[in-house]
C-alpha cells in the first residue's frame, strides 16, 4: 500500500517505515466528494470511485464539506442535504461500508455573518464549523467572525491553516487563534509536499510543535488519494500519532 520510507533516527541510523495506516484517523472531516456541487467530484461515478478508495485506505466515516462561496458556489443546506441523500442511496445500493454525513467549508465573507446569526448553515458533528480564507490576501475582521461563531454555539475550525502564506512561521497568530477557541485543521497532502516546499515546511513545523487538532484529505479528485497511498510511509504521517487529534472524538 505504498513505498517504504527511510529516515535517520537520533543515533543517525537509517530506519525503514511501513505505510501509515489511515484507519488510525478513522474520520475524514474535510473533502469535496458530493457530486456536481463545487470543484470536487463532477459526477456520482467519481464520488463512488473516491468512496471506494477511502474504504480501501481504512477510513470508516466521512463528512462531506463542499465549498460555500456566494459568488462561485452558493450552496445552501437544502442543496447539500439533497446531494447527501443521493450519495447515501448509492452507498446502500452498492454495499459500501462507510458512514457519511454532510457539512460545508464556509468561505469568510460578509454573507456568512448573516448565515451564522440565522443558523442557515450545516455544522460538522459536535457543532464544529469549518471555515476558510483566501490564499492570496490576509483576511480582515477575523475576530468578529470568530466571535459570532462562538456566541451562536459553534466551535470554529480553520481549514488547511498551513496553506495561508501570510501565516507562515507565525507562532503568535497560531497561539492567538487557539486562545480564542479556534481549532486548526491541516491537509494530509501538505505533509508529503503536494502544495510545494514552503507549505510542507510550514506543516512539518506545526506538527513538530503540536499545533494541529484535525487532519483531513481535502480530497477533490481520486488522484489525491492515490498520491497519499503512494507516499503513505512518509515520516511525518507517522508523527500524527504523537498528536492529540480530535478526528475520532466528534462523530455523533
Amino acid at each position: 500500500m505504498g513505498v517504504f520510507s527511510f529516515f535517520k533516527n537520533k543515533n543517525k541510523q537509517e530506519v525503514i517505515l511501513p505505510p501509515f495506516d489511515f484507519g488510525y484517523i478513522e474520520v475524514d472531516m474535510h473533502n469535496h466528494l458530493l457530486p456536481s456541487i463545487d470543484d470536487g467530484a463532477p459526477t456520482m461515478e467519481h464520488t463512488i470511485g473516491m468512496l471506494l478508495k477511502f474504504q480501501e485506505l481504512g477510513y470508516k466515516k466521512l463528512v462531506f464539506t463542499p465549498h460555500v462561496m456566494q459568488d462561485c458556489y452558493p450552496n445552501t443546506p437544502e442543496i447539500i442535504l439533497e446531494k447527501l441523500n443521493e450519495v447515501k442511496t448509492e452507498i446502500q445500493k452498492l454495499g459500501i461500508k462507510l458512514e457519511v454525513k454532510a457539512s460545508a467549508e464556509y468561505n469568510i465573507e460578509d454573507v456568512l455573518m448573516d448565515k451564522i446569526k440565522e443558523k442557515k448553515i450545516i455544522p460538522l458533528p459536535g457543532n464544529y464549523l469549518l471555515f476558510e480564507y483566501s490564499f492570496f490576501s490576509k483576511p480582515q475582521q477575523t475576530e468578529n467572525f470568530i466571535f459570532e461563531m462562538i456566541v451562536h454555539g459553534f466551535k470554529p475550525i480553520i481549514a488547511h491553516f498551513e496553506r495561508y502564506p501570510y501565516y507562515f512561521n507565525n507562532e503568535q497568530i497560531i497561539k492567538k487563534y487557539k486562545d480564542k477557541g479556534v481549532f486548526i485543521q491541516i491537509n494530509l497532502l501538505s505533509i508529503i509536499g503536494h502544495y510545494g516546499p514552503e507549505v510542507q515546511k510550514q506543516v512539518h513545523w506545526m506538527i513538530d510543535n503540536g499545533w494541529v487538532d484535525f487532519v483531513a484529505t481535502d480530497c477533490h479528485r481520486i488522484d489525491h488519494l492515490e498520491i497519499l497511498q503512494k507516499m503513505s510511509s512518509h515520516p511525518y504521517l507517522h508523527k500524527l500519532k504523537d498528536l492529540d487529534l480530535l478526528n475520532q472524538t466528534f462523530w455523533e
